[in-house]
């Protein structure tokens, strides 16, 4: 049985990805720094019978990250699949003329830098097999300039570059890098709906022939705040 660490697993998207690939026989690995919606996810997937373990950690703080890790790889095996969600909440965002070295630093420490170090726990791994995949998900700011959200566009731009110079380097060692870059509210019952989400996810980690997809497709930057 493979198994998927969700990094920033909450219970939106989080959930629904652990959904989505706990029905097709992964067990879950699921980070974040709340342990008591972790408590509820694990307890939701339990209840589907997708095998779940939960790991705290603020992923801002780089010894935390790391431990959850290799936690999650001791108590459930070798990552098969690494998804990295993470999401703060709109109000980190700052408008671009209201952007400040502090701003972006924030969101740096909070976004681009885990990343990086989420990648460099499982990636060895998944070389040495030959097999893996690494799910970044990120707002459509990450291939839009979008204004309001001026120092998450910064940071999500370097998210996606370092994502598609992976994908580049690693689908000839058989490691699929992909990117869902996410222009819509994420909330049940709308074309953002979490469920939906995760199904646009599967499916590119199952076809795994393109690095990114825009959701929903043909999404306007222009017609967004």
């Amino acid at each position: 049985m493979k198994t998927i660490a969700i990094v920033g697993a909450g219970p939106g998207l989080g959930l629904s990805v652990a959904k989505k690939f706990g029905q097709n026989g992964f067990r879950v690995a699921a980070i974040s720094r709340n342990p008591e919606k972790l408590a509820l996810i694990v307890q939701e997937l339990a209840e589907l019978q997708i095998e779940a373990q939960s790991f705290v950690a603020d992923i801002a703080d780089p010894a935390a990250l790391k431990q959850a890790l290799q936690a999650a790889k001791e108590a459930l095996g070798p990552i098969d699949v690494l998804e990295f969600s993470p999401y703060a909440g709109w109000h980190t965002f700052t408008p671009v003329l209201d952007t400040t070295p502090e701003s972006v630093a924030e969101q740096m420490n909070g976004y681009l830098l885990p990343a990086v170090q989420s990648v460099n726990e499982v990636l060895p791994e998944m070389i040495e097999r030959g097999s893996g995949a690494i799910l970044f998900t990120t707002g459509l700011s990450a291939m839009f300039p979008i204004p309001f959200v001026g120092n998450g566009g910064i940071i999500m731009s370097g998210v996606r570059n370092y994502a598609a110079n992976l994908h580049n380097v690693l689908k000839e060692k058989g490691v699929y890098v992909g990117h869902l870059s996410i222009g819509t509210m994420i909330k049940a019952g709308t074309p953002g709906d979490p469920g939906i989400l995760a199904d646009a996810w599967y499916n590119l980690y199952e076809t795994a022939d393109h690095f990114e997809e825009v959701f929903p497709p043909g999404v306007d930057p222009n017609k967004l705040g």
